[in-house]
């Protein structure tokens, strides 16, 4: 049967949800802490480097329309003999899927948190709450990507009409005050230069950006629809954000926060529970909400990591059983399945998600390094398809290699030996696994496997 494909809408949906998850719920109150109003700023300027980002990505997606993006991508440009370029795409693939990992566990433990903040039952099921979500994410997933498209925008779209209700009833609510925006650069912990500290906080927030460009092989017009799309969905995104923002700060102040570093991480919740108690369903309305765009965003992620993990299966690295698609829904329902059951298995340890989180910062900088790097080394090769191309020449990846990479380097310094021996720890698991995929291959297909 014809694979059925998302068109403008349903992609730019996957976009808005996959970047409007646990980060405003969570990451803004953190770069309101560092840098009180002018976080403000630093989310503007966070979306638009990820934007830049964002279009190299789309350029790669319309030059190379396949599916597992952070394989396919340097597979096809890097590396001088197929071995070599499966390699690249493998290294690329394996750091990928380890900030995947860590993203959905942990935006699935925060759905019990915010359950629990208006329904105190659920506190006591942090870990059951976490796995049943990734578990009620991973079955969507295995549907037609027709029908997770549809529900994906569903679910983002009364996302996004929750938080504007959320900014509405703020600032119509007679406790919004503009003469909490002043001063506006010096009132976070970070002080006058806290909103550049604030800036690599916000830039986590838009990582999804990729999603549409990894995922190509599924959207109908690449060539047209994965650019625009990127730049919908980022527009909205940022004036989501700082409408979020705003009405939070003009109802709580930025001290409020550094007295209480717990609120920050729940933030429209200590804005309604202070201020706007006089509409009490508000603030139930943001638990819901909080859970929807978590759920949008482990959604996402699980769709990517699926195809990533089909794309190395394809190449032979994995079995070949991960690369195929189920034959009604024309999804990698076995790769879908794995990925659940990984991320699941995370979710189940709620002390354990925060640690990877912080130890994802290496892999997520060369994910970004090769990437940059690939977009580069393409422009020298053409394969005759008509697609986009990013604009602003070889200074745009050059530009967000330094930018993004360098701002991880505060916490790669921070993170000691411990960083780099569990980074080189899950990289020699990842070669073992190449390795092996590597040697079956070539016993099974000796002249495809020697290539």
């Amino acid at each position: 049967m014809e694979k059925k494909k998302l068109g403008l809408l349903d992609s730019t949906a996957v976009l808005i949800g996959g970047m409007t998850g646990s980060a405003i719920f969570a990451l803004s109150g953190l770069t309101i802490v560092q840098a009180g109003v002018a976080a403000i700023l630093s989310w503007i300027i966070a979306g638009l480097i990820l934007f830049g980002y964002g279009l190299l990505n789309a350029e790669l997606a319309t030059k190379y329309p396949q599916s597992g993006g952070v394989f396919i991508f340097p597979a096809k440009v890097l590396g001088k003999t197929e071995k070599s370029s499966r390699l690249w795409g493998w290294i690329s693939s394996w750091a990928y899927l380890f900030g995947c990992w860590g993203g959905a566990a942990f935006s699935a433990i925060f759905v019990s948190v915010y359950l629990g903040v208006a329904f105190p039952a659920f506190n006591n099921y942090q870990a059951l709450i976490a796995v049943i979500t990734i578990l009620f994410c991973g079955v969507l997933n295995i549907f037609d990507i027709s029908v997770t498209g549809k529900a994906n925008t569903l679910l983002t779209t009364l996302l996004v009409l929750a938080l504007l209700v959320f900014a509405a009833v703020s600032f119509g609510s007679g406790e919004w005050s503009g003469e909490l925006f002043t001063p506006f650069f010096t009132q976070g912990a970070g002080g006058a230069s806290g909103w550049i500290s604030a800036i690599p906080i916000a830039m986590a927030a838009y990582g999804s950006v990729v999603a549409v460009a990894f995922m190509v092989g599924e959207i109908r017009d690449p060539d047209k629809n994965v650019p625009r799309a990127t730049f919908l969905a980022m527009v909205i995104v940022v004036a989501l954000y700082v409408l979020v923002i705003v009405a939070v700060l003009g109802l709580v102040s930025t001290q409020y926060f550094l007295e209480n570093p717990d609120m920050a991480y729940i933030p429209l919740y200590a804005a309604a529970y202070e201020k706007l108690m006089a509409s009490p369903w508000i603030v139930p309305l943001i638990s819901i909400v909080a859970v929807l765009a978590l759920i949008t965003t482990i959604l996402i992620l699980i769709t990517l990591s699926a195809r990533t993990i089909q794309a190395a299966a394809i190449s032979g690295i994995l079995p070949r059983g991960l690369g195929k698609n189920h034959k009604k829904t024309a999804v990698p329902v076995n790769a879908t399945t794995l990925i659940t059951v990984l991320f699941g298995a995370l979710a189940a340890f709620p002390s354990a998600v925060n640690e990877i989180i912080k130890l994802g910062v290496l892999s997520n900088a060369l994910v970004v390094a090769i990437i940059c790097i690939t977009v580069i080394v393409s422009r020298k090769k053409e394969t005759g398809l008509k697609y986009f191309r990013a604009p602003g020449g070889n200074l745009l990846p050059i530009a967000m290699l330094l930018i993004i990479v360098g701002s991880y380097v505060p916490d790669v310094l921070s993170g000691g030996w411990q960083l780099w021996a569990v980074t080189a720890a899950y990289f020699a698991v990842g070669m073992i696994v190449y390795y092996a995929g590597t040697k079956y291959r070539e016993k099974k297909d000796p002249v495809s496997g020697s290539a």
